[in-house]
C-alpha cells in the first residue's frame, strides 16, 4: 500500500492534486483540505475483477414488476416526545439513520438525553459521546431527572471499538455525539476531515441497515449555518433535522430538511426550561402571548408549517435617517422579500421608505418562509410609517404580487379556524378566497381585499390624531 496526498473540497468532495484557493466544482473559497489516501501498490487484475462482478451479478435478483414487488414492513415506534415524532412522520423507523444538526449550545445533547430516556422503557440505547466525559453527561442527566437502566454510556471516538461494544450490548438505538469526532484507524486522514466523516458514517449506516438499529448522528454546523463535512453525508442518511432557535430566547424548533419516511414540511416546537426541553402543544398562543396593544407596526399573520397552522407576530419599525444610504434589517423573514414589498408599497401607494431605516422582526425567534405573510408584512410597514396602530383583533392572510394585487394561498379554512380559536375577530383574506371558505366561525368578520389600496382603510387613526 502506498500513501497518496490529495486536496479535497469539504463542501462538494471535489479532489485535486494541488491546493486551490477556489473549488472548481462548487466555487467555494478556502475549502480545500489536505488528505492522505492509501492506494494498492500492485495493479488490479481487470480480468479477475470482471469475473467477480459477473458472479455477483448472477447472484442478485432479477427485475420484478412494480405491482409484484414485496413491500417491507418498516417498524416505526414512538419516542413519547410528540413534537419529535411529528417531525419524523410519526416516530423513529427501525434501521433508519437520522442526522441532527444545530448551533453549539442550542440544546442538541439535552434533547438526545430526553429521547434516550423516553425510549429506554422498551428499547436498549447506547449513547456514544466523543466530546464530553461520562461525568459531564451524568451531571446533565441528573439535572434532567433521567434515571434509566437501559441507557448505556460510552465515551469513545474509535469507530471499531464502538461497534465491538455495540455487538455485545445489541442496542436498539445508537446515539453518536458527534460524527465529526469519530475516526477510523484504516483512514490516514485526521478526525473531522471529509474522508473520516464519510467512512465513519458509512460504518454506522451499515450497522443500521443490517441489524435494524436506529442511529442518531449529531453533526456540527459551519458559521454559514450548513452541516460541516462533505455534502454527501446528507445524501447517505435517511433523515436530516435542523435544530433552530435563538439561544437568548426559550423557543426551539426542529425542522426536517430531508425525510425518506415522512414529510419535510413539519416542525417541532419546544421551550427551553431549567429541567430541559418541554413540548409546546399550542405554539401560536406562546408566540403572541406578550403581544403589545395599540402600537403601530404590529401585525399578526397565519402561516402553515407542515400540517400545523401557526399564528406569528410581525413587528416593523421605520425611522428617519440622516445618512444617504438607509439601513434595512430583517430578522425571521427573507430580506429579499422585504425589499420586494417595500418596492411595491413605494410604487403603488407612493409611500417614501427610501429615506427611512427599516427594521422587521418576527417575535419568538422563528423564521417565516411562506408568502402568506406578505399582506401582514405590508400592513405593518404602512402602519409604522404612518404611525397608526393596527386593530388588535385583526390578522392578515395573503400573498402580495408585484402589481400590488393580493393573491390567494392554500388551506384558508384551516388558517381562519386557527385565527378564530385564538380570539381574532377580523381576518383579512384575498377576495378570491372568500367563496372557498364554507364555514365561518361565529363572531368572525372576513375582510376581502383585492390589492394594497384596500389595506389603507384598515388603519383607523385615533381621535387625537384626527383633530
Amino acid at each position: 500500500m502506498k500513501n497518496k496526498t490529495v486536496y479535497v473540497c469539504k463542501e462538494c468532495d471535489y479532489q485535486s492534486a494541488k491546493w486551490l484557493g477556489k473549488c472548481p466544482s462548487c466555487g467555494a473559497w478556502n475549502t480545500m483540505i489536505e488528505e492522505t489516501f492509501e492506494t494498492p501498490s500492485a495493479p488490479v487484475d481487470s480480468k479477475n475483477a470482471r469475473q467477480n462482478m459477473l458472479v455477483r451479478a448472477e447472484s442478485e435478483e432479477g427485475p420484478v414488476m412494480l405491482g409484484e414487488a414485496v413491500l417491507p414492513e418498516y417498524l416505526r415506534y414512538k419516542t413519547d416526545i410528540s413534537e419529535f415524532d411529528r417531525v419524523l412522520g410519526g416516530g423513529v423507523v427501525a434501521g433508519s439513520v437520522i442526522l441532527l444538526s444545530g448551533e453549539p449550545g442550542i440544546g442538541k445533547s439535552t434533547l438526545l438525553l430526553q429521547i434516550c430516556a423516553a425510549v429506554a422503557d422498551e428499547k436498549t440505547v447506547l449513547y456514544v459521546s466523543g466530546e464530553e466525559s461520562s461525568a459531564q453527561i451524568s451531571m446533565r442527566a441528573r439535572r434532567l431527572g433521567i434515571k434509566s437502566k437501559n441507557v448505556f454510556l460510552l465515551t469513545e471516538t474509535n469507530v471499531e471499538k464502538i461497534l465491538r461494544h455495540a455487538e455485545k450490548i445489541k442496542p436498539d438505538v445508537i446515539v453518536v455525539d458527534s460524527i465529526q469526532t469519530m475516526y477510523h484507524t484504516e483512514s490516514a486522514s485526521i478526525p473531522g476531515s471529509s474522508t473520516q466523516i464519510r467512512e465513519c458514517a458509512s460504518m454506522f449506516i451499515n450497522v443500521a441497515k443490517t441489524d435494524s438499529v436506529s442511529v442518531i448522528l449529531v453533526g456540527h454546523v459551519t458559521k454559514e449555518g450548513s452541516i460541516a463535512g462533505p455534502k454527501v453525508l446528507e445524501h447517505m442518511v435517511d433523515t436530516v433535522l435542523y435544530f433552530e432557535g435563538d439561544q437568548r430566547q426559550n423557543c426551539r424548533l426542529i425542522r426536517a430538511m430531508k425525510n425518506r419516511f415522512g414529510s419535510t414540511n413539519e416542525i417541532g416546537v419546544f421551550e427551553m426550561t431549567d429541567s430541559g426541553l418541554s413540548e409546546v402543544e399550542n405554539p401560536s398562543a406562546m408566540l403572541i402571548a406578550d403581544r403589545p396593544k395599540g402600537v403601530s407596526g404590529n401585525c399578526a399573520v397565519c402561516v402553515i408549517e407542515g400540517t400545523r397552522p401557526l399564528i406569528a407576530e410581525i413587528q416593523a419599525l421605520a425611522t428617519t435617517t440622516v445618512f444617504p444610504s438607509p439601513r434595512h434589517t430583517s430578522t425571521g423573514l427573507d430580506y429579499n422579500r422585504l425589499a420586494l414589498i417595500l418596492a411595491v408599497l413605494e410604487k403603488r401607494l407612493g409611500l417614501r421608505f427610501s429615506s427611512c431605516d427599516i427594521y422587521l422582526n418576527v417575535i419568538g425567534g422563528i423564521r417565516i418562509e411562506e408568502t402568506a405573510s406578505d399582506v401582514g408584512m405590508a400592513l405593518a410597514l404602512i402602519s409604522t410609517i404612518r404611525d397608526i396602530p393596527i386593530p388588535d383583533e385583526l390578522i392578515c392572510i395573503g400573498e402580495l404580487g408585484l402589481s400590488g394585487e393580493v393573491r390567494t394561498v392554500s388551506r384558508m379554512e384551516t388558517r381562519v379556524a386557527e385565527a378564530a380559536r385564538l380570539g381574532f375577530t377580523e381576518i383579512v383574506i384575498p377576495s378570491r378566497s372568500q367563496k372557498s371558505i364554507k364555514k365561518i366561525p361565529d363572531g368572525v368578520k372576513l375582510i376581502p381585499v383585492k390589492n394594497v389600496f384596500d389595506l389603507l382603510p384598515l388603519l383607523k387613526a385615533p381621535q387625537s390624531q384626527k383633530t
